[in-house]
């Protein structure tokens, strides 16, 4: 019996099963010996099939990701965030089973495999391939802030390095995610020297300098109960696509981060007047204020000191971002209640929750407010709500525990009448000694056991 299979029966995603049926027409109920052979031969089809493949993608120079790994895929895995971006085609590997009964276990087809492999790793590669590297430019610009930073500002990029080790590892993992180059990570070094609850002169506010529009059009809630521009992660989040939208629009690191300190008019109406989309050609005119010429080539001294501190005598430091727990509370919680009821510092409840505006969390929805590591369950029984303690049934006042006030009467005559003291008879009665008693007030002379 001759097999009459080849290469071309199995283009178009046929399955296995497809296959040994138009070689044989219907599925014999045994693999007879000239069928085995018929699988052998295909499939040593299909290995010179693949091999020519790989040949052919080397010789066009394009990657054959489903096939061999590559050295990228390797060397810098995919994040659970881009992976979960990125779908998995699905494989119809049920079709077969359905058309020829559920007896026997489908047999999935590794051309199929190897293309949805092939599509996942392409998706991941064209996200981190659409933006270009950070570069830094060694000009007079850049050099003049890196001599600055080293020399006369040496103690204020100090404080700043020693800030950074607190969200830089948070800021590049964010950055990461998006395929953003995480060398932006030192644009927030140059807003607000990596200090979350910063406040410019113009309202700007948190580790991205954010107004408040600006903010709101990136998902940041900014309202009289929430500011979460104040949030570290959220506004990290939100400053990363806010430069990744920037990027796209002017093309270049350089004119993103000039628009993200004056916006994207500014910056526009300085490439439509000088004609050129060059930042250091920009940089030469009048058209973009001092501020934003300034503003850059910071960001890339910054950047060179940041990719190598030893190099320039700086230390990062700080503890790693979140250290903390997370507890849901009701809406409308006052941070001095929980922190009465646990037993923790206000300014320390305060200042790992600076998003809440009024210390008060907003009312009508369930809230996760950040506490110190260890202190969860003293803050959840803060919260619980306290049983009311069973009081014994008052007795009835006796009509010789009571004293009618007569006219002129006070409450010293009253208590030397009855041998007490003064202070007594105005706890009992809850007066204070400013207090006047009239005729024919009630006053109670015996304590009530």
């Amino acid at each position: 019996m001759t097999c009459t299979c080849t290469p071309a029966t199995l283009q178009g995603g046929f399955s296995m099963r497809r296959a040994r049926r138009k070689c044989h027409g219907a599925r014999p109920k045994k693999l007879t010996p000239a069928a085995g052979l018929c699988y052998q031969g295909r499939t040593f089809s299909m290995a010179i099939r693949a091999a020519g493949l790989l040949l052919t993608a080397g010789f066009l120079g394009i990657p054959a990701m489903g096939l061999v790994a590559p050295v990228a895929a390797e060397s810098l895995p995919p994040t659970p965030l881009e992976a979960a971006a990125v779908p998995t085609p699905q494989l119809e590997s049920g079709r077969g089973e359905s058309e020829e009964g559920s007896g026997e276990a489908t047999e999935m087809d590794p051309w199929a495999d190897a293309l949805a492999e092939s599509a996942r790793l392409n998706a991941v590669a064209r996200l981190r391939s659409e933006f270009a590297e950070y570069s830094v430019a060694l000009n007079e610009d850049v050099r003049y802030f890196l001599d600055r930073f080293t020399g006369s500002r040496r103690e204020v990029v100090e404080l700043w390095m020693g800030r950074s080790g607190r969200y830089l590892a948070m800021i590049r993992e964010v950055f990461r995610s998006q395929g953003l180059p995480m060398d932006l990570a030192f644009t927030a070094m140059i807003e607000s020297g990596f200090n979350p609850r910063a406040v410019s002169r113009v309202g700007a506010k948190g580790l991205w300098q954010f107004m408040a529009p600006t903010a709101r059009r990136y998902g940041l809630r900014v309202d009289r109960w929430v500011d979460e521009r104040l949030d570290p992660e959220k506004s990290t989040v939100a400053a990363a696509a806010y430069l990744r939208d920037l990027y796209r629009q002017f093309g270049s690191w350089e004119l993103a981060q000039a628009a993200y300190n004056a916006g994207e008019v500014t910056v526009i109406r300085a490439i439509r007047v000088t004609g050129s989309s060059d930042f250091w050609d920009l940089t030469r005119t009048t058209h973009l204020r001092r501020e934003t010429r300034e503003f850059v080539p910071a960001i890339q001294a910054a950047t060179l000191i940041g990719r190598d501190p030893d190099q320039y005598g700086f230390a990062v430091g700080g503890d790693a971002w979140d250290d903390t727990e997370r507890v849901t509370v009701p809406g409308s919680t006052d941070l001095r209640r929980l922190s009465t009821g646990a037993g923790l510092s206000l300014e320390m409840l305060r200042g790992l929750n600076p998003t809440l505006v009024r210390g008060i969390t907003p009312p009508g929805t369930r809230w996760d407010v950040r506490v110190p590591p260890g202190t969860r369950e003293g803050v959840l029984a803060a919260l619980a709500p306290r049983r009311p303690v069973a009081k014994a049934p008052r007795r009835a006042v006796a009509a010789h525990e009571i004293h009618v006030v007569r006219p002129q009467e006070t409450v010293s005559s009253i208590a030397q009448l009855y041998g007490l003291s003064v202070a007594d008879v105005l706890r009992w009665n809850r007066l204070e000694r400013q207090d006047h008693i009239r005729p024919g007030d009630r006053l109670r002379i015996a304590q009530l056991r």
